[in-house]
């Protein structure tokens, strides 16, 4: 019996269209979160305002260039 590997030989399949949705909109949540933070609380994760409020106002499709290639 061959090794197990734990690489893919051929790409990744795109999710479920429902399970895409519910992704997209946890994102849409967790940007609307981000944009709520206070200054304090975007130091604590070592983000400044600028770059929260640039993330936050991403459309609710632009997901993370790492959602993509895993």
């Amino acid at each position: 019996m061959p090794p197990l590997s734990l690489s893919r030989a051929t790409p990744r399949a795109r999710p479920h269209p429902l399970l895409a949705l519910r992704l997209m909109l946890s994102l849409h949540r967790q940007r609307r979160s981000l944009a709520r933070l206070d200054d304090r609380a975007l130091a604590d994760i070592g983000l400044d305002r600028d770059t929260a409020l640039t993330e936050s106002r991403r459309p609710l499709w632009d997901i993370p260039a790492h959602w993509r290639n895993s």
